[in-house]
């Protein structure tokens, strides 16, 4: 069934993904790889807006995936600052280098990548409810253009909806966080700024971002995207939008502001379960954050991969029991890595601004190319000694 313009071409699809963030494309990306019929569907009128995102990426992760294109990277960057709260600088080895992204153009190039292996992406497809059949997902129930209720049959939906999906939810999994786990998180944009433009900065401390940490991202000359995001549990003391406003009153007077954003950000394990019968889960669905930096992109992108790739090989093999695989082989590649990490933010977090200036000022002693991330983390951890195996097992 053809259905016309900004319509699906058909009312059949091996396989259906909800979302066209990075997760959800890429997830489409390597299905449609496999020589699957894939269709994503994304409820915004664009695919990459709006941005919700501190737009920061490793270079490492990112060539997984893309090569680095100069039009959708706003700046290169080369070392990293953290600023305890007495104000203790101190700029880690970070042994690698990384870029801050323009997410609108970035998730554009990553949706045409997907197109160009043959999958179908339709937008204003407002996913809101699943066609399910004796506890197995078999399509999705879909607004299109604000106008037209439709069903669309799949094999396999994969739900790339954000945090606490509600794809999920349908499906009867719990994606839902605990509130100390979710961060609630504002950014601005802010233009006539002094930033260095190969440096990001992290600051923390209780009156600053308590429970997590502020940012700020350099997005070339006199721009930066500055941020911050605080465990939930301090989100109702005072809200993360003002101790944002606070922190640019103070380092940036004479800001103009291009954007601001705000939203949750799902600082946990994985979730319990991220597949079903006929769904599966990627990127922040599915819990696939960093729980310590609450970075996603990259990380939401290896779910997506994984996803796709196995879903694709299920269609292949019309063996559908094959999406269970996937659980296993993200725990493999970085869900158990993500749990480490998880222990080893429980307690940084709770460290008192005392405790962070007196770690601060013993890493200062450790010269620029030593300081590595793993010394970081040992140094950060001996308040806490039985975190040292978890540390050590990251890096070893």
């Amino acid at each position: 069934m053809a259905f016309g313009k900004n319509f699906p071409k058909f009312d059949y699809y091996d396989i259906v993904v909800v979302g066209a963030g990075p997760a959800g494309t890429t997830a489409a990306r390597f299905a449609a790889m496999s020589g699957a019929r894939v269709l994503v569907l994304e409820k915004d009128r664009d695919v990459g807006y709006p941005v919700r995102c501190g737009e920061a990426v490793s270079h490492e992760g990112l060539v997984q995936f893309i090569e680095p294109n100069p039009k959708w990277i706003a700046s290169t960057v080369r070392y990293f600052k953290l600023v305890a709260p007495d104000g203790t600088v101190i700029k880690p080895n970070i042994e690698g280098f990384g870029y801050i992204l323009e997410r609108r153009i970035f998730d554009y190039e990553l949706a045409k990548l997907a197109t160009y292996c043959g999958a179908e992406i339709v937008t204003k497809a407002y996913v809101n409810g699943l066609i399910m059949n004796d506890g197995k997902v078999e399509g999705v129930k879909v607004l299109l253009n604000n106008s037209e209720q439709i069903e669309i049959r799949a094999k396999i939906v994969i739900g790339a909806d954000g945090v606490e999906s509600r794809v999920g939810r349908w499906a009867g999994l719990n994606t839902t966080c605990k509130l100390q786990d979710m961060e609630s998180a504002v950014q601005m944009t802010l233009t006539n700024i002094n930033v260095e433009p190969d440096t990001c900065y992290f600051y923390f401390g209780e009156k600053v971002a308590p429970g997590g940490y502020l940012w700020v991202f350099p997005k070339g000359e006199n721009t930066a995207n500055v941020g911050l995001g605080i465990a939930g549990i301090y989100g109702r003391q005072k809200h993360a939008l003002s101790y944002l406003e606070e922190f640019i009153e103070k380092n940036f007077p004479n800001a103009s502001i291009l954007t601001v954003i705000a939203g949750g950000v799902p600082c946990a394990k994985t979730a319990d379960k991220i597949v079903t019968h006929g769904l599966m889960l990627v990127g922040d669905a599915a819990h696939q954050v960093n729980p310590v930096s609450g970075g996603g992109i990259i990380s939401g992108m290896i779910g997506g991969k994984i996803a796709g790739q196995i879903a694709g090989e299920a269609i292949k093999k019309n063996d559908l029991n094959l999406i269970f695989n996937y659980e296993n082989e993200w725990r493999k590649t970085l869900g158990q890595r993500h749990e480490r990490y998880y222990k080893i933010k429980q307690f940084i977090y709770k460290f008192s601004d005392e405790k962070l200036n007196e770690i601060a000022r013993e890493l200062s002693k450790i010269p620029y190319e030593n300081l590595t991330l793993k010394n970081l983390f040992l140094t950060a951890v001996k308040a806490q000694p039985s975190l040292i195996v978890e540390v050590l097992k990251l890096f070893i």
